[in-house]
């Protein structure tokens, strides 16, 4: 890429994080090229759709949320690791209205699922870890538990008024997916647990 287009494509995903932490997903991209300083087209041979540009913002973030997961994988208690990250992916949609509602609708040609198959494999990684310690069910599926992630963010993004929502549907949502004996999954609101 050349030095000028390098800029431009540099300047549009710094704007578009700040168009969509702003406004949402849905913001219009042509603020987008117009705040970056460029026109629509030049927008478009960078980020064919909204969908290629949505992924390019969210690829840092989905780095770090990846890391996390490794990180917790030595946590002691697998549950309580699982809880955590699902708790930082609830936090990272709701950096962006109208992400979650996005990823639940990403079609698996989609620009944007590139971000749900890592997901995907770093979730998978720790509920199997929570399922080998026997305080998760054995059918219970990432693929599953992400979309029930997705609609806790959408939920509590409907309800701004609540800021505690998300945290207590993760912690229903989790009752429901542990085995009977597995009481220690659950926090009561205590916060992210240990690495």
């Amino acid at each position: 890429m050349r030095a000028d287009a390098r800029r431009n494509h540099d300047r549009l995903l710094a704007e578009a994080r700040a168009v969509f932490a702003e406004h949402g997903t849905d913001a219009s991209l042509e603020d987008v090229a117009r705040r970056a300083g460029v026109g629509i087209g030049t927008l478009y041979r960078h980020f064919p759709n909204r969908h290629a540009l949505m992924s390019a913002v969210f690829e840092d973030s989905v780095r770090e949320l990846l890391v996390r997961a490794t990180d917790l994988q030595t946590a002691a208690n697998p549950c309580q690791a699982l809880l955590t990250w699902l708790r930082e992916v609830v936090a990272h949609a709701a950096a962006y209205r109208g992400l979650s509602r996005a990823l639940m609708s990403a079609t698996p040609t989609s620009a944007l699922s590139r971000c749900g198959t890592p997901m995907r494999e770093a979730g998978n990684a720790l509920l199997t870890r929570a399922q080998n310690a026997g305080t998760v069910r054995a059918d219970v599926r990432i693929t599953d538990l992400l979309q029930l992630t997705h609609a806790i963010a959408l939920a509590a993004e409907e309800s701004p008024g609540d800021p505690d929502l998300a945290d207590r549907l993760l912690e229903l949502t989790l009752r429901g997916l542990t085995q009977a004996r597995a009481g220690n999954c659950a926090t009561s609101h205590s916060g992210p647990a240990p690495a």
